[in-house]
């Protein structure tokens, strides 16, 4: 398989280097951090002029380094091999793996001659804390799956039939090394089993795990649909005859934030300035993954495309929300009534605003005048976008609204500008 090269990541890490703070690279399992830090970045340091023997790896989940995941033993480890005042990197793969690490970092940050970084897959138990235990001194970069531009730098096949194996199989690395279908069925269908669940499992200790093994199953099937706790909790209810708690529902649905399976995004009221509390709509970071745990039965392009768009901007560095307009419109008869509009995404990055919308399909006059109706509704000067699933040249209407197509959005890197 051709080499990834994942440039943007590379360039961040480059950035941070040798700044004094431990570098925290986070991000779901199989995602490509390790690939990163001890392939990409490692070489990158030798072609720059560092000498190997100062580039020290270690890979935590690997059982041949099990007496290492001990605090003494790996700062010992470190320590001997640390012989002179060059600069040394120490890498630490699944650090998390690792008993006291907090204790381990802060300890590596007091030498003069180190430069750390360190992955971890899980939000709760790493980036949180150590950030937050850091105090200014912790920086977390989080990497995602192959964005498609990437996917393709390494596929062999057309655009069109690139980006239908994307949202069918996602864009973790390794899928690209399977070549049949039922190969990546199978590796993420045993990936999410064995990988993803069983670490849930393990750190948060459920024992009755059929509510959860549920409730993965109903987010997977609503990716894009508003919905929040209570709701959940209804659909156990109604659907699965199965009493399930308010809270155990947040707590399971934190879970899998945490371990990056899946983000919320909020709802924003738009001409309010303010945001609503709930309810939340819910992605897939890796499409093949969501796809998986349905066995491959719910292939609905209009709200996979929609997931891969939220996906696309959380990858560009965007905070992504939900848009809502509360507007007085009036009926045929003339009477006022109060209607709410949604604008699919709301994305910000300092200064930078935009208002998207996807639609897979826009055939009819209709349909096209639904998907402006919404973005019509802002008073205000930011770009206004709506990005569709076929392929069609950029334009721009006299509203200023710009449309353009799903491949011009994911493999320009301005997309956004154009």
């Amino acid at each position: 398989m051709k080499r990834i090269e994942r440039q943007k990541y590379l360039d961040e890490l480059i950035s941070l280097k040798e700044n004094g703070m431990i570098k925290v690279i986070t991000g779901m399992r199989r995602s490509g951090k390790s690939y990163l830090l001890f392939e990409i970045f490692s070489s990158y340091l030798e072609s720059d002029g560092v000498d190997a023997n100062h580039i020290i790896k270690i890979d935590l989940e690997d059982y041949k380094n099990k007496s290492l995941r001990n605090p003494d033993n790996i700062y010992e480890y470190i320590e001997n091999r640390i012989v002179d005042n060059d600069t040394y990197y120490i890498f630490l793969d699944e650090v998390q793996m690792l008993d006291d690490f907090v204790d381990v970092l802060n300890g590596l940050l007091k030498k003069q001659n180190v430069d750390v970084y360190v992955t971890g897959s899980n939000a709760r138990f790493l980036s949180k804390d150590v950030i937050t235990e850091f105090r200014g001194r912790g920086f977390e970069l989080r990497i995602y799956p192959l964005s498609f531009s990437e996917y393709m730098s390494a596929y062999q096949g057309s655009m069109q039939s690139g980006i239908n194996e994307y949202m069918l199989y996602g864009g973790l690395p390794q899928i690209l090394s399977h070549k049949t279908d039922e190969h990546k069925a199978h590796f993420l269908k045993s990936l999410f089993a064995e990988t993803y669940i069983k670490d849930i499992k393990e750190r948060y200790n459920i024992k009755k795990d059929d509510d959860l093994e549920e409730l993965i199953d109903i987010v997977a099937s609503g990716i894009g649909t508003l919905t929040n706790p209570n709701k959940l909790s209804n659909t156990f209810k109604s659907e699965k005859k199965s009493v399930i708690s308010y809270d155990t529902i947040k707590d399971y649905i934190e879970y899998l934030c945490d371990s990056f399976l899946v983000e919320k995004s909020a709802r924003y009221d738009v001409k309010g300035k303010k945001y609503i509390n709930s309810p939340y709509k819910y992605y897939f970071m890796d499409l093949g993954l969501r796809n998986a745990r349905l066995n491959f039965r719910q292939f609905e392009k209009t709200h996979l495309m929609e997931n891969l768009i939220y996906n696309e901007l959380r990858i560009r560095g965007y905070n992504v929300d939900v848009g809502v307009i509360h507007a007085v419109t009036r009926d045929n008869e003339r009477k006022q009534q109060r209607s709410n509009y949604e604008i699919d995404f709301i994305c910000n990055a300092g200064s930078k605003r935009y208002y998207i919308q996807s639609a897979y399909r826009m055939e009819t006059d209709d349909k096209i005048k639904q998907e402006k109706s919404s973005l019509l509704k802002v008073d205000d000067s930011f770009k206004k976008i709506i990005v569709v699933g076929e392929e069609m040249p950029i334009t721009r209407d006299n509203n200023g609204i710009t449309i353009m197509n799903i491949y011009d959005f994911l493999l320009k890197s301005n997309s956004l500008e154009l």
